[in-house]
């Protein structure tokens, strides 16, 4: 459960840079500052994020070849900079100056890419409008599965027709501005983590509010979404 809550609490931190302005040296932040950095970094106006795998899903082979250079590691946050960090590309939270971030081949660099071998996966796009011009994952989704919200432990996997039908109606969800969407209370009451699991055997996470039909990153959930969701609940409580 403290695993758990916090993993959403780096997810809300995550979300939140959006709203930095400015860059301040650490030494300048308040006495006893303490920031719990998500594991990110920005590249072509893109802020990507390190999904890390739960326990059981660390063996999972990830297959994967890098293209070309993007470009490199300009400035590292952590000891560097405050929680009001404005990222720049060529910013990342741990990745040392001056490593390279690559293309992946076969694969779309607005939705992942890798740096010291490591993949990030795309978390904030100023110019996407819709979940797919966040997430271009069509045709690349191998399964999406419902994990506890206690252990990630992965608890039931969608049908292949559910599949095709989340991924459908998902990537066409208009995305609403995250900040104004948590002062609303949009993102409180139950939630329900979906793991996407792609062809290439990289996974990210997406939460999702039962009650407000939201998506962590702004997108807004319609009915058939929520359909697709509770029908998916149902099977797996058969």
């Amino acid at each position: 459960m403290k695993a758990m809550k916090s993993l959403v609490l780096m997810i809300m931190c995550s979300m939140l840079l959006a709203s930095c302005n400015r860059i301040n040296p650490l030494n300048d932040c308040p006495p006893n500052t303490i920031i719990e950095w998500v594991d990110l970094l920005m590249i072509g106006d893109i802020k990507y994020e390190h999904h890390f795998p739960e326990p059981a899903h660390e063996n999972t082979p990830i297959t994967i070849e890098k293209g070309k250079e993007l470009g490199k590691v300009t400035y590292r946050m952590a000891d560097s900079a405050c929680s009001n960090h404005k990222m720049q590309n060529g910013h990342a939270a741990f990745l040392t100056e001056g490593t390279s971030i690559y293309e992946i081949k076969g694969d779309r660099s607005a939705l992942m890419v890798v740096a010291d071998d490591v993949v990030y996966v795309a978390s904030e796009n100023k110019q996407a409008k819709t979940a797919g011009d966040l997430y271009p994952i069509d045709q690349l989704v191998k399964n999406i599965h419902i994990e506890s919200t206690e252990d990630g432990t992965r608890m039931h996997t969608f049908s292949q027709a559910s599949v095709d039908q989340f991924i459908a109606a998902f990537t066409k969800l208009k995305l609403q501005d995250v900040q104004s969407l948590n002062k609303a209370g949009k993102l409180d009451g139950t939630r329900i983590f979906l793991d996407i699991e792609l062809n290439n055997g990289v996974s990210f996470r997406q939460l999702y509010w039962m009650d407000s039909n939201v998506f962590h990153d702004g997108a807004i959930g319609n009915d058939e979404i929520k359909a697709i969701i509770n029908d998916e609940l149902f099977q797996m409580k058969k």
